[in-house]
């Protein structure tokens, strides 16, 4: 009962040309357009950084080297 129907849409779409014109509503849609790029490029770059790096990131197994001995035998 209360969704939009077809003859409701159509009301709007002529009250949306009415109210801003047929000449300014490609520009007003192509800059939505745009931020909404922006936008979605600005959130991928943030889950980018959020995220490890995997292919970078190593595992270096580390071994365990003894100073030599302070009076040992010298060669």
């Amino acid at each position: 009962m209360n969704a939009l129907g077809p003859s409701h849409l159509a009301i709007l779409a002529v009250a949306v040309i009415i109210l801003f014109g047929a000449k300014r509503l490609p520009d007003a849609a192509r800059s939505l357009g745009k931020s909404l790029r922006i936008f979605k490029s600005e959130v991928r770059e943030l889950q980018n950084e959020s995220k490890p790096d995997s292919t970078t990131s190593t595992t270096v197994a580390s071994e365990r080297v003894d100073p030599p001995a302070a009076g040992g035998p010298s060669a």
